[in-house]
Parts: structure tokens; sequence; C-alpha cells
């Protein structure tokens, strides 16, 4: 059994590449369906992008918004995730499986699938070439791709993120545990040199995305979550 993905697929031609590329694109196209600007630009005839923090996620349409529409912005980014997940673990598999005959190879080329598709299908999130590259921050469907690879990853990303966002009612704060704890708990579960690295690139993009977030919170100026939308001026 090979110790690392990287060593099997330096065994030549049984590393077909193309399908790291095609899970790369399919999950990104599948990224760039966004829930809040498709709703807000061509159901509600108002962008999204256009209000609060000019933020094309679930947090911002909520707060400028609000309604059963919210919920249409759920299940797209949720949906989206699922499907780029859904069809890279089948591409990897038809591609893969002939290959190796060990139950924990197996499981680790299944993770390698969900991670690599999960990176893209949050990069179409975040930078959707649709909508002018302006998307959102990556937590509905990064959470959604974290249940999705294993439900220890999903426990300390979403058991984190609940509780700071409860407790102190900063979104964003449970936010940036969520990237900043997924490479550790992607570690502890895989011990996988390869994987982790790909969940510090998936972890970074979200602490990126939430930088300025990070500056008020320092600062002590950031907006705190309400269930009560703010009223348009």
């Amino acid at each position: 059994m090979p110790e690392t993905l990287l060593t099997f697929l330096g065994q030549g031609s049984l590393a077909p590449w193309w399908v790291f590329a095609a899970v790369a694109v399919i999950a990104y196209f599948c990224g760039c369906f966004n829930g809040a600007v498709i709703v807000s630009k061509y159901i509600l005839r108002d962008d999204v992008r256009n209000h609060g923090s000019g933020n094309a996620g679930l947090t911002n349409f909520y707060r400028t918004f609000g309604g059963i529409l919210t919920f249409v912005v759920i299940l797209t980014d949720v949906l989206k995730a699922v499907g780029a997940i859904l069809l890279s673990r089948w591409l990897f598999y038809a591609a893969f499986s002939s290959q190796f005959s060990a139950t924990g190879t197996i499981e680790l080329w299944n993770a390698m699938a969900e991670y690599w598709a999960g990176l893209f299908c949050l990069l179409g999130h975040m930078f959707p070439c649709m909508f002018h590259f302006k998307g959102g921050k990556g937590i509905l469907s990064g959470g959604t791709i974290a249940i999705m690879i294993d439900w220890r990853i999903a426990l300390v990303v979403w058991g984190g993120f609940l509780i700071l966002s409860f407790l102190t009612r900063y979104v964003s704060l449970g936010s940036c545990w969520a990237g900043a704890s997924f490479p550790f708990a992607t570690w502890f579960v895989y011990r996988s040199v390869e994987l982790t690295v790909l969940a510090v690139v998936i972890g970074g993009l979200i602490l990126w995305k939430h930088r300025g977030n990070i500056v008020r919170l320092v600062h002590g100026n950031e907006n705190k979550f309400s269930l009560h939308r703010k009223k348009q001026e």
C-alpha cells in the first residue's frame, strides 16, 4: 500500500491527472452558483452586494432582505457543495478504484476527492466568474463540506462556530474559528500531510475573506448578529 497520496501519484501511469483538472473545473462552477446573488439579483432585482457589508453571503442577505427567501439562499449554497463533493467522489472512484485494494487507501482517496472539490467549490463561491468575481466568504458551503468529509471535523468546526457565535453574537468570530480549526481537525483525523495542506489553504481562504471582520473585531466595532434584520433607510 502506498504510504502517502503523493507516493501513489508518483507512480506514473497510475495517476490520471486529468481527473484532478476535471474535478477542479466542475467544483468551481458548482461554487459559482451563489445563492445570495442569484436570489437578490434575479428574484428580488436588488443585488445584495449593493447593501450592508457588500458581501454576497447569507448573513448580509438576511440582514438586508430577511424573509423566506433566506432559506432559498441556504438551500442553494448547501446543495452546490453537496453536488460538488458527490461528483468528485464518483470521478475519483471511477479513476482510481482499480489501482488499489487496501481499504485505508480507498478512504484516503475519498477524502482527497472531498478536499480537492471543496477547495475549488469555495473558490467558485468566493470568486464567481459570472458575477465579476465578487462572491461570499464561504462559511455555509464550507460548513457543508466539513459535514460531508467527516463528522469529527464537522463537530470541531461547527461546534466552535455555534458556541462562539451564540455567546458573543459575532458570526465572524465563529467563522474565524471554523477557518482556523479546520487544518488542525484534519490532521487529527487523517494524519495526512497532503490533506492537511489542502485544509490549510481552505482555512486560509476563509480567514483571508474575513480579514476586514478581524480588524473590526480587534477594534471593537464589529456588527453583532441579530434575528431582527435592520430596516432599510
